[in-house]
Parts: C-alpha cells; sequence; structure tokens
C-alpha cells in the first residue's frame, strides 16, 4: 500500500517505479480526490447522495433517459432507481414526462432547478480542488498537469494488455 500523507513519506512500499507501484499511488489520490468531492457536494445548500448526484449527472448528459436505461447507467437496480427518481422529482429537481412516441415509456429529465444544484456542486467541487492545487509549488502543478494529459491521451488508446495482466 502506498502512503502519502506526510513528509518524506511518498514512496511506494513495493519496489520500483512500474506502473503497479504508480497505480497504488494514483489510487490514494483518487481517494483524497473522493473525499474532497463529497465534502465540497455535502457543503451545498442541497445536500445529496452520491447516487442522487450520479443520476442528476446522468440526466445532464443523456436528457430523456428511462428509467431502465438510468437504472443500468447507474449499475443499480429497477427498484432503487424508481425510489432514487420519487425521491429527485418531489425535490424539484427532476421530471417525467411521456415519451412523444411510446406512452407506456417515462422520460427523465432535470427541471432548471436541477441543473442549477448541479452547477452549484461541479462549482464548490471546482473550488475546492483549486484551493488545494493553489497550496502546489507551480513546478508540480506542471509536472500533474503534464501527467493527466498523458494518462488522457494513453487512456484513449486501445490497451496493449489483456485486464488480468499484472503490468509490472
Amino acid at each position: 500500500m502506498t502512503h502519502l500523507d506526510g513528509a518524506g513519506n511518498d514512496q511506494a512500499k513495493e519496489p520500483g517505479d512500474g506502473p503497479r507501484a504508480v497505480a497504488l499511488e494514483i489510487a490514494d489520490a483518487v481517494e483524497g480526490l473522493a473525499d474532497l468531492w463529497a465534502v465540497a457536494a455535502q457543503d451545498a445548500p442541497l445536500r445529496l447522495s452520491l447516487h442522487q448526484l450520479r443520476a442528476l449527472r446522468a440526466l445532464e448528459s443523456a436528457p430523456g433517459l428511462n428509467l431502465t436505461a438510468l437504472a443500468e447507467r447507474l449499475d443499480i437496480g429497477m427498484p432503487t432507481a424508481s425510489r432514487l427518481c420519487d425521491r429527485l422529482e418531489a425535490a424539484g429537481l427532476l421530471e417525467r414526462t411521456s415519451h412523444p412516441h411510446n406512452r407506456r415509456e417515462v422520460q427523465l429529465s432535470l427541471t432548471t432547478h436541477g441543473r442549477l444544484v448541479l452547477g452549484e456542486v461541479a462549482d464548490r467541487r471546482a473550488r475546492a480542488l483549486a484551493a488545494v492545487l493553489g497550496g502546489m509549488d507551480p513546478t508540480d502543478l506542471a509536472a500533474l498537469r503534464g501527467g493527466l494529459k498523458a494518462f488522457h491521451m494513453a487512456r484513449q488508446l486501445p490497451s496493449s494488455w489483456p485486464r488480468d495482466t499484472d503490468p509490472r
């Protein structure tokens, strides 16, 4: 396991600087980012669960999904998705409308209030992250930015190794 939480404690506890060691370091960083994300979201005027935020984000990126598609996108069961939508609708964040070509199908979409809430959460998260990044040395910040660009580019390429292969 890797621990990046203290002075002089920035080395992976596995030998080498290979992909596995770096992956462990990134996993720790992602946990820290997830904590930062959660705290920033909970500071918003309307407190939403992770599932509720994910549902709103899914509907923001794909308006008009039906309940089945939303459940699949969130990897949750239909009853859970239905209760989730009930709560979001009661809060005025989403609306259900009949599909124009299939009366038996219901489309889900964000309300104006739902879009505003998502914008507020995104803004709070960006400010929290900017505060952390603002505390970094400019050289480290530039290195992080370069590393993230390289990661993004590598992620776009077809995988050159099977998923069950250990990439040491």
